[in-house]
């Protein structure tokens, strides 16, 4: 019988696991930054904690996005903070070293008197890489890393057909959860199949969860499940949303990949979303959520959402009844009961008391498959079993 034991469990609790992951890991993979739109116009600046690195994108004045490690060549400050607008250069608030847009060094207070002989050209800002692929801002710490489109080539043709740069983000459904869990337990229960018909079975049943489709593609995770045939038999009435119009009939349904390490798409038949897993502690994440839609008003909205109340009243129910609503089990809502069983875990982990049951053969084989891949890159680095 197999078990979720590719990695020690130590894996989820131990400091130092999390350190090395930090580490070697997220420091060393292109990260996700944000939706492209963030960035819009030059002087606009967005700082990116990716792993051990603080990364700055800023776009020049040539409406070029550039990328820097955020850190002053003089003691290593830290430039800029979250995201806002440089006017035309970017200054470190310790000493007043001055950068431009482009990353040279074009000003130190007082350097004929102090810094004789001192070569800016040789100071200008530790370059990183950022790129844009689906519509989505990527950043990597190296100058000149592996390229987008090379990293992702394994999952591409498994993602679902959304041309993301065409929907529009819904302020609305931006979502942050703070879970007291291990990153890797929320993303194994992101991709662990086995516990959708179970867990789920009052809130994600509008999708055929015994003909799903999953699987590895290099280090990333694809998933693709149709609609429920009574779901999809009325389908216009039946959303609570504008259906997303440039996705093809028999394409429709959900994809629901996660990309290494720690990026959840949902691309459903009305909405397109990113599901960023950032890991805070060995024992806390941080989920942050974004959604995009079609471009509609808000009435359009109203209309297919009063539209389908009736059927999504009877559709929806909590996993017990006899919970209070606001207990995540008796919610009716599909994330607070992932949020719970995480965060189950993560303290029955800790028990001196906990081994490991035996690993559904199929429905978890992803679980043991994402496993594979962490230790891939932490093996250099971790004793044997």
């Amino acid at each position: 019988m197999k078990k979720n034991d590719v990695i020690p469990l130590k894996a989820y609790t131990d400091p130092k696991w999390f350190d090395l992951e930090m580490e070697h890991i997220f420091s060393k993979t292109w990260y996700y930054a944000g939706l492209m739109e963030d960035i819009s116009e030059p002087g606009q600046f967005k700082c990116i904690q990716a792993g051990l690195n603080s990364i700055i994108i800023v776009m020049g004045r040539d409406f070029r996005l550039r990328a820097f490690h955020n850190m002053c060549r003089h003691k290593g400050t830290q430039l800029l903070r979250a995201e806002g607008k440089a006017q035309k250069s970017i200054t470190c608030p310790y000493h007043d070293w001055t950068y431009d847009l482009e990353g040279d060094l074009i000003s130190v207070p007082k350097m004929s008197a102090e810094f004789a002989n001192l070569d800016k050209t040789c100071l200008g800002l530790k370059r990183a890489s950022v790129d844009i692929w689906r519509g989505m801002l990527w950043v990597h710490p190296e100058e000149n890393p592996i390229s987008i489109t090379e990293w992702f080539a394994p999952v591409e043709n498994l993602l679902g057909p959304h041309q993301v740069e065409h929907l529009v983000e819904a302020k609305d459904y931006k979502v942050v959860e703070e879970i007291n869990a291990n990153w890797k337990i929320v993303v194994e229960n992101y991709i662990d199949h086995y516990h959708l018909a179970q867990l789920h079975s009052g809130t994600l049943n509008m999708y055929d969860h015994a003909k799903a489709e999953f699987g590895f593609a290099g280090p990333h995770f694809a998933f693709w499940e149709p609609l429920d045939e009574e779901y999809a038999a009325n389908l216009e009435k039946h959303t609570s949303m504008p259906l997303i119009d440039h996705i093809p009939k028999d394409q429709l349904g959900a994809y629901v990949p996660m990309l290494f390490p720690g990026i959840g798409l949902g691309e459903s038949e009305a909405a397109w979303s990113v599901f960023h897993v950032i890991p805070i502690a060995v024992d806390k994440t941080r989920v942050e959520v974004r959604t995009k839609v079609m471009p509609a008003s808000d009435w359009e909205f109203a209309k297919y959402s009063m539209r389908s109340a009736s059927f999504w009243m009877k559709r929806i129910k909590p996993k017990y009844a006899t919970e209070d609503s606001k207990h995540p089990l008796g919610s009716a809502d599909f994330m607070q009961e992932d949020i719970y069983v995480c965060e189950q875990q993560q303290k029955s982990f800790q028990s001196p008391y906990f081994e490991l049951g035996p690993s559904a053969e199929y429905g978890e084989s992803p679980v043991r498959e994402h496993q594979k891949v962490v230790l891939e890159y932490l093996k250099p680095f971790v004793p044997e079993k």
